[in-house]
């Protein structure tokens, strides 16, 4: 390991190592969430409700798209923090890493080769089904031409958009969290300027919008590939040859599998929430729940990062055995997590129309229902925050399958309460469907985390090599 890069196993106190981990992982998060914020910022203002309606349409098939190359970063991320604790807890007292740099090489060019190959089958369906993906959604008229209008560009670019979100993700995992989230800043700043060129100097509306994103997200490619090519990386990619493994692929994909499904889920419950308000409501219901979605989206986004701060630390304690640091980890990131979800949720309750006037402050109707949306839908957005970390509690300790069945199961909770609650209380019901399922989540899903964490403080946990 390079000497002027800070290491896990020599950092004695567990709050500098999560602040260490999740300060740069929350701020990439931030970033990440800008791309579509601002986005919405500029259509708000200038094209108006039905351009937020029809992106909002467009973004849940966008949403999937980038949650593979989450998948495929978390994955890989993952194994290589594990065996990193694996080698720290069979050399203690060395200074240097027994990690073999060929497996690390060998697990970055598999993340790298499912990247492309996911990437080819997106462009595809895209191409095939973009259109069908919108009008399920309920999208029509002006609307539907814009959110195709938006999702064209993407058609040949999904791999980018894939690669994009792994990248970061393996950089910080390689101990380099300050360049993966510079990288995000860049990407981010690239975003900002081209949107304004885009869509106010050359009027190109969500086609403008789509080409700002995807040269953001290209930026932030060329500059991961140059990362894993310099000599600021932990090995030099180019003295290793390409090899994918197809096993090693399996067990990257299995590992991310739960942040892939965190990611249908919200694609799911927009795209659902789109059908049930057109159908309850119309275009404005739509691109009020837009509003309230980026400013729902910005929490949800620290809460990500929170977790994805956390994993590097606890699954390195996994692999060293030091399952009394895992429990301290996880309720530091749940506390600060807590924390920021109330606050932001009573900002949002006491200056909502402060808020929406940041994506628009002429349009009267919009700004009345989006105060709806805000009172309504918002009120447990906190608990959605701790249901990410228990995703991502189980994903650093290795334990797959029961990240998945969270993931899964705060998808699945949902459809009973869209589908009976709408029935009684109209477009009300559609709003409140999704707070009070979290309520229920979140009473399944902390006794789980609390049992575990303490019976691992009797027993080691399993580790990788017995999971």
């Amino acid at each position: 390991m390079q000497a002027d890069k800070p290491d896990i196993s020599q950092d004695r106190s567990i709050q500098r190592t999560f602040w260490r981990y999740a300060i740069p992982s929350i701020a990439a998060m931030l970033v990440n969430g800008l791309y579509q914020i601002i986005d919405g910022m500029f259509i708000g203002h200038y094209l108006g409700y039905e351009g937020l309606a029809g992106i909002n349409v467009a973004w849940p098939i966008i949403y999937v798209i980038a949650g593979v190359g989450l998948m495929i970063g978390m994955g890989a991320g993952s194994l290589n923090s594990v065996s990193r604790g694996k080698s720290m807890a069979r050399n203690r007292g060395s200074t240097e890493t027994c990690t073999s740099h060929a497996e690390i090489a060998t697990t970055l060019y598999t993340a790298l080769g499912l990247a492309i190959g996911f990437g080819v089958i997106f462009s595809y369906l895209l191409f095939v089904n973009g259109t069908a993906l919108l009008l399920a959604q309920g999208a029509e008229d002006q609307a539907l031409l814009l959110a195709q209008d938006y999702i064209s560009p993407f058609v040949w670019t999904a791999v980018i958009t894939i690669l994009a979100s792994a990248l970061p993700i393996l950089v910080r995992n390689d101990e380099s969290p300050n360049i993966a989230t510079t990288l995000m800043v860049i990407g981010a700043c690239t975003n900002i300027v081209l949107d304004y060129l885009f869509i106010v100097q050359f009027d190109m509306g969500l086609k403008g919008a789509a080409l700002a994103t995807v040269s953001a997200q290209l930026s932030v490619c060329l500059g991961g590939i140059a990362y894993f090519l310099s000599g600021r990386s932990q090995l030099r990619l180019s003295a290793y040859g390409p090899d994918f493994n197809s096993r090693l692929s399996g067990r990257i994909l299995l590992l991310g599998s739960s942040s892939f499904v965190m990611y249908i889920y919200t694609s799911f419950v927009f795209a659902l929430h789109n059908r049930l308000f057109m159908e309850y409501g119309s275009s404005i219901t739509v691109a009020a729940f837009a509003i309230v979605g980026y400013l729902m989206v910005l929490y949800y986004f620290i809460a990500e990062g929170i977790g994805e701060g956390m994993q590097p630390p606890v699954s390195f304690f996994l692999g060293a055995a030091q399952p009394h640091n895992i429990k301290k980890m996880v309720l530091l990131a749940a506390t600060v997590s807590l924390t920021i979800g109330l606050s932001w949720a009573a900002v949002l309750n006491l200056f909502p129309e402060y808020m929406i006037g940041l994506f628009n402050s002429d349009d009267t109707a919009l700004i009345q229902e989006t105060v709806t949306g805000i009172h309504l839908h918002l009120f447990a957005m906190f608990l959605d925050g701790l249901i990410v970390l228990a995703t991502m509690y189980f994903m650093a300790v290795n334990q797959g399958g029961k990240s998945l069945a969270i993931s899964l199961g705060n998808m699945l909770i949902q459809l009973p309460f869209l589908y009976m609650l709408p029935k009684w209380l109209g477009v009300y019901g559609v709003w409140v469907a999704m707070p009070l399922s979290n309520v229920v989540m979140f009473c399944i899903v902390a006794p789980m985390v609390w049992y575990h964490m303490n019976a691992a403080t009797h027993k080691q946990v399993p580790s990788l090599a017995t999971a």
